[in-house]
């Protein structure tokens, strides 16, 4: 008998940035936290192929998505679309003083080495923004994580979201800024 997790392949993910909003029927939203400063909100939300993060501030919306590849988005106002693999970096000034930096990385990690980051990351999560524990594939497997901690202050927000697969034994970590 062959399981597999609601989870897609790691290999398979992208990471997405618009100048919009995207709607949240389009993704299986499995848990979610809000942020409100005085001059900005967050939606920070956990899907089954990773996240989404939409910050709104001075009229201007920014959304990052991960998801997996065959997942349909809209195209209009996509800023960026890049697979996730390796480590890579992006930035993007907004006419509105915006300015949006991101790191974006997949690990395929040694068994063990995965095990002991999946335990860290468990712990993480109990002080989290937002977390979420999907069902295990197997008895004697990990079950997926995803979770996202925010640094909020009132002309930036940090915000760092990891995802585990324990079927690749492979972690995606991002870490977005936020400035204006």
């Amino acid at each position: 008998m062959s399981l597999s997790s609601v989870r897609p392949d790691a290999r398979e993910l992208v990471f997405h940035l618009f100048g919009r909003s995207v709607h949240p029927e389009l993704l299986d939203v499995r848990a979610e936290a809000e942020i409100w400063q005085d001059d900005y909100s967050a939606s920070l939300k956990l899907c089954d192929a990773g996240h989404v993060v939409s910050l709104r501030v001075r009229g201007e919306t920014v959304t990052e998505v991960t998801s997996a590849r065959e997942h349909l988005l809209p195209q209009t106002c996509q800023l960026l679309e890049d697979r996730i693999r390796g480590s890579q970096h992006e930035s993007i000034n907004f006419d509105s003083g915006v300015k949006y930096h991101a790191s974006y990385q997949l690990e395929q990690l040694d068994p063990e080495v995965f095990l002991n980051v999946h335990q860290e990351l468990i712990c993480d999560s109990r002080t989290a923004a937002v977390a979420f524990t999907f069902p295990t594939v197997g008895r004697f497997d990990p079950a997926p994580l995803s979770l996202i901690t925010t640094d909020s202050w009132p002309d930036s927000l940090l915000v760092n979201a990891f995802h585990t697969f324990p079927e690749n034994g492979a972690v995606v970590k991002t870490q977005s800024l936020f400035e204006f």
